[in-house]
């Protein structure tokens, strides 16, 4: 072949391999895995990083802020009295095609809300327990008793009837556990006798596509093209596991990942001085907390948790462990959000005052407890390891011994749920920008039974009636009175040894573009683009 004639065949094969070779991908290195692709069943921002990419829900957070905006529902209507919400559905909308099981027949429908409503609500819906029974978000917030029907006007209309006026209603749906799932996929896998592979091998509306998942390895998603919002700027999206976070800094140095998530804050300045990394940070809509599970001896006495609360430094623990990234707390809601209570005063440091109320309580040569420890990072809670060991020394000095205890995140979460524990670390990033979604959903009586949010198992009438009244509330002036009536009442009954709340730091390649901080904690890549 001559100089002339290869230079044509050259020419040729980069002309054909141009689209592969100009894809543009984005590699973000995830925590962790998540525990499957059903947001209706999942609790950790993992598992919603996770399923993200895929999903669309009925209305969705406006990108990095906490504003309800158009999802598959272009409009809606909300009755004079808050309890008729009408939903004009988008036409058009198409489902992904990736599944290997399936290849839908129609657009997105009525049908397919009524079918991911149901699934959660309905005991007798033959998808309540494919995967798992426990829709834990939808339990939490009181949504089966919310609910009074749920109705396809035709097609492309929904009206959902409530049986009281609920103020967050709107912006529970656009939380990832209202994420829509297909009736057409659901009802041709039940047939085939493999219900469980909507949420194994899913397919959504969303802006992404899931290509393939390895366990504790790899996510790989590819931009839907028939997005109906546009396609994704990004061809490729990869979520690279990588539960270390000193690794995923190492990997972000190197250019193998362009964001990362859970910073060690010992490595903060480290990461600032990096010319090719820029450090996203906004003050964080989270809580770290050492629930006490009030339904267990000792902590059922009041004045037990009281003096735990008094023997423990907090003011050390963020010293050694949050350093520049975590303020004391001394509420269960952040100071960020609408209703904090700033006058209430936190529990002082006092081991001398923490022994006598010991011993008032009949203790006075201490008592034997267990103290669980996170076995992930997280912002409001970096090390939960080493907190769990400068308590541990704290409450030694008042006589109580408390020996640490940790499970696999999945298990570790499955048992505090359950109730098993005495003393557990805990946290919340809040998803809905709602004070309910904090003092409701995590303390209030809907959620202490069963394997709820509310680990502590608190359920105090006093407490339970105000945050229940300020959800039927539309005025938020008053709710804000109510809410800061309720945390005077938590403190008081100190369910929580409140730990801190959390800096939200990220750090991002310089060549990622247009990357947005989500003020719930969460990472969402639509709209995201990379330079080449």
């Amino acid at each position: 072949m001559n100089k002339c004639n290869l230079l044509v065949a050259v020419c040729a094969s980069a002309l054909l391999a141009s689209p592969a070779a100009f894809a543009k991908t984005l590699v973000f290195c995830s925590e962790g895995s998540p525990e499957n692709f059903y947001p209706g069943i999942n609790t950790t921002g993992t598992s919603f990083d996770g399923n993200e990419p895929i999903y669309n829900r009925i209305v969705e957070f406006d990108r990095g802020s906490t504003q309800v905006v158009p999802g598959l529902a272009e409009t809606w209507t909300i009755s004079p009295d808050g309890t008729t919400y009408t939903f004009n559905l988008r036409k058009g909308v198409k489902w992904h095609t990736a599944s290997k099981s399936f290849k839908p027949t129609r657009d997105f429908n009525a049908d397919d809300i009524l079918f991911s409503i149901e699934r959660q609500w309905k005991e007798d819906h033959p998808y309540f327990k494919v995967t798992s029974p426990n829709h834990s978000y939808f339990g939490d917030m009181a949504l089966p008793k919310l609910l009074k029907s749920v109705e396809k006007i035709d097609d492309y209309t929904i009206k959902i009837t409530l049986n009281q006026p609920e103020a967050p209603f709107l912006a529970d749906l656009a939380m990832p556990f209202a994420a829509i799932q297909s009736k057409e996929y659901a009802d041709a896998m039940l047939k085939a006798g493999t219900p469980e592979k909507i949420d194994q091998d899913p397919i959504g509306t969303g802006p992404f596509y899931l290509v393939q998942y390895q366990k504790d390895a790899v996510i790989r998603y590819k931009a839907f093209p028939q997005y109906w919002g546009g396609k994704a700027k990004i061809d490729d999206l990869v979520y690279s596991i990588t539960p270390d976070s000193s690794v995923r800094w190492a990997k972000l140095q190197k250019g193998e990942c362009d964001v990362m998530p859970y910073p060690n804050p010992a490595d903060i300045d480290a990461i600032r001085k990096d010319p090719n990394v820029t450090v996203l940070e906004q003050p964080g809509l989270n809580v770290g907390y050492l629930a006490f599970n009030t339904q267990k001896k000792p902590f059922d006495d009041v004045r037990v948790r009281k003096a735990l609360s008094m023997a423990i430094n907090k003011k050390a623990i963020i010293d050694a462990v949050y350093l520049s990234t975590g303020i004391a707390a001394k509420n269960p809601i952040p100071p960020s959000m609408w209703s904090y209570n700033d006058d209430v005063k936190d529990d002082p440091y006092d081991p001398e005052a923490a022994k006598k109320l010991l011993a008032e309580a009949g203790f006075p040569n201490g008592l034997d407890t267990d103290l669980w420890a996170m076995p992930v990072q997280r912002p409001y809670n970096p090390n939960a390891k080493r907190i769990a060991e400068l308590m541990q020394a704290d409450l030694a000095k008042i006589g109580v011994k408390a020996e640490i205890k940790s499970f696999e995140w999945g298990e570790y979460r499955k048992r505090l749920q359950a109730g098993e524990h005495q003393m557990g670390m805990y946290g919340w990033t809040g998803d809905n920008g709602d004070p309910d979604n904090f003092l409701h959903t995590l303390l209030g009586c809907a959620s202490a039974s069963g394997s709820g949010s509310n680990i502590a198992k608190f359920c105090y009438k006093p407490f339970d009636d105000l945050v229940v009244k300020a959800k039927t509330v539309s005025d938020q002036a008053e709710r804000a009175k109510l809410y800061a009536e309720a945390q005077v009442v938590f403190k008081e009954q100190a369910p929580w040894y409140t730990i801190a709340h959390a800096v939200q730091l990220k750090p991002v390649s310089k060549r990622v573009i247009d990357f947005k901080l989500s003020p719930f904690g969460r990472h969402s890549f639509y709209g995201v683009d990379v330079k080449d």
